[in-house]
């Protein structure tokens, strides 16, 4: 099994018509933020049993899935990569899948993409260690995907009841431009509260006035009724 025969494989079964469909859902107008994705019209589960079905790819085999102009060929290149970490059992082996996703985040272009893969990969590798300066480069950065990678890789974190980098994170963007940070930011809070209510009400409290509506609504969408109420009406500035 190689990336050719996987490239062949997707290909073979691409959908033209729900490409149509779906490509408008991924926004690949000109003017649109993945103006230059190119999709299939095949179906994530399909992407995975694809996957999950074969061995794993070399390194350079990825890359040329990596590569590739086809949203769903990118994903399976992605998907290969999070199943090889999971089997890699040495940390030099996990730091070198480490790095080389970070040195794809240009084809990790869609929001898809990002939230497939770099809690899996990212977040994972960072889980214990105590630096975690790249996320805050990736912050920095005006990308928007790499800016995304950011907040959604701190998922690892959350769900081991660390919440402090998205937090910090989360402040950093919280100017952001994009609704696709907005929805992301307020997402990875909003999962911070299920696992402890108090410290997000408690980040809502000094935040919330700078918040996107979009954000706000997003990290609140969990809270008691009342809580939730207050937030919205005093984002808007509403007695």
């Amino acid at each position: 099994m190689n990336a050719k025969f996987i490239l062949n494989k997707i290909l073979n079964i691409a959908n033209p018509q729900k490409a149509i469909f779906i490509a408008k859902y991924f926004k690949t107008n000109q003017k649109q933020y993945s103006k230059n994705d190119v999709i299939l019209g095949v179906s994530v589960p399909t992407i995975k049993n694809i996957v999950n079905n074969n061995i794993n790819l070399s390194m350079p085999e990825v890359q040329i899935l990596l590569n590739s102009k086809y949203h769903e060929i990118r994903l399976a290149g992605l998907l290969f990569l999070v199943k090889k970490f999971e089997k890699t059992q040495n940390e030099w082996g996990k730091e070198k899948i480490f790095n080389f996703y970070l040195k794809n985040t240009d084809k990790i272009n869609n929001w898809d993409l990002v939230d497939a893969s770099c809690h899996k990969i990212i977040g994972l590798y960072l889980l214990n260690k105590n630096n975690r300066k790249v996320l805050y480069k990736l912050a920095n950065n005006n990308s928007l995907w790499e800016q995304r990678i950011a907040i959604v890789s701190t998922w690892a974190f959350i769900k081991n009841q660390q919440f402090y980098d998205t937090f910090n994170i989360a402040e950093k963007l919280l100017n952001s431009q994009h609704y696709l940070i907005h929805k992301a930011v307020g997402w990875m809070l909003r999962e911070i509260g299920k696992k402890n209510y108090d410290i997000l009400i408690n980040f809502l409290e000094k935040n919330f006035k700078q918040m996107p509506r979009t954000m706000l609504r997003s990290a609140v969408e969990r809270l008691f009724y009342k809580d939730k109420l207050y937030f919205m009406k005093k984002n808007f500035n509403l007695k």
